[in-house]
């Protein structure tokens, strides 16, 4: 199943059921009277609400409807860096990389960072282009993991039982921030560096183990690889964060992004206001947003 949160016809943020073959959707407050929550909080209620949930009736048309980003993360999310060998490779050649050791390429382990919630847009949000504080602003096309079932120690092998969904993730970046501070969070927490949608697959719809992740910028593809090819996959990443730190319901995990970033190039190059940047992952669906104008 796909869930979003719509903008409904009283002007209220609404989580919806999507059928985005069909262009339907069915806002779970009219499937589930006793459910009038938000999707962090069928996402923590899962196992109460998901039985009998399913399309009823012809639905609402999606068109001209606004989607608005699935969650409103309570924590910070949480993002990876460098872990796809070949974008490891092209940001070590970069010069934009302050955070390696001497020689290294791929890390030894994973690179964690993490973005604010306030950096989360929704899909055709206009991505803030910040142009006192930044000067290089890039893309990167990344595939986000939904926790469901929490939990601190969560092993390898147990865990994509805790994943509740997947949704796209793009991880702006402000190259020069990230430079200039050495430490990434300032450069990738800046308000609307995270759009995230358009909408969240439940994980029993979706192989995040042989996907297809792409992204054009202004209709050229610059990305496209198959998120098998993570260094440290999925349960890797799982094990690692929630060794110490107890994942909860609707915490997002940003996996990383393939090659093809903007300052893989000779010469480097960066979005700028009118730019836009569009993501499809294989089995989600496309999240687009175009750089503000402003």
């Amino acid at each position: 199943m796909k869930f979003a949160k719509v903008l409904a016809e009283d002007n209220r943020p609404t989580p919806a059921l999507i059928d985005d073959k069909s262009r339907r959707y069915w806002p779970l407050n009219e499937l589930q009277a006793q459910f009038s929550g938000s999707l962090d909080e069928l996402i923590a209620n899962w196992e109460d609400v998901a039985a009998g949930l399913g399309a009823q009736g012809a639905g609402k048309s999606l068109e001209g409807v606004k989607v608005l980003a699935p969650l409103a993360p309570k924590r910070n999310i949480f993002c990876v860096g460098k872990n796809y060998h070949e974008h490891a490779a092209e940001f070590s050649k970069s010069g934009f990389d302050h955070s390696a050791k001497d020689g290294e390429i791929a890390p030894e382990f994973p690179v964690i960072f993490t973005k604010t919630p306030d950096s989360v847009i929704g899909h055709l949000d206009p991505i803030p282009p910040h142009a006192g504080v930044t000067q290089q602003l890039d893309y990167e096309a990344e595939l986000g993991v939904i926790i469901g079932k929490g939990g601190r120690g969560i092993s390898k092998e147990n865990a994509y039982a805790h994943v509740w969904g997947y949704t796209i993730i793009n991880d702006v970046t402000a190259r020069d921030l990230q430079k200039n501070h050495r430490q990434w969070f300032l450069g990738k927490s800046l308000d609307g560096f995270c759009p995230m949608g358009p909408w969240i697959v439940t994980a029993d719809e979706f192989n995040p183990e042989n996907a297809t992740i792409k992204c054009w910028v202004n209709e050229e593809l610059r990305q496209q690889a198959n998120v098998n090819a993570l260094i440290f996959d999925i349960p890797a990443l799982i094990e690692c964060l929630s060794a110490g730190i107890e994942l909860k319901p609707g915490d997002v995990i940003s996996t990383g992004t393939p090659v093809g970033v903007g300052i893989g190039f000779t010469p480097p190059r960066f979005l700028h206001p009118g730019d836009n940047v569009r993501i499809e992952i294989e089995g989600i669906g496309t999240l687009e947003n175009r750089i503000d104008q402003d």
